[in-house]
């Protein structure tokens, strides 16, 4: 049995959860978030 879970919601779920310990990481996570997912974007 295969699981195929995408990596996009476990990745908002733990910047969430960061965003709610240390507000001040907001800029960087969702700026980590963007890169992140715009350079899977384009290897897609």
């Amino acid at each position: 049995m295969q699981l195929n879970i995408s990596p996009q919601p476990i990745v908002a779920l733990i910047a969430g959860i960061l965003i709610l310990v240390a507000p001040r990481l907001l800029n960087y996570i969702v700026a980590v978030y963007l890169i992140i997912f715009g350079i899977l974007g384009l290897i897609r």
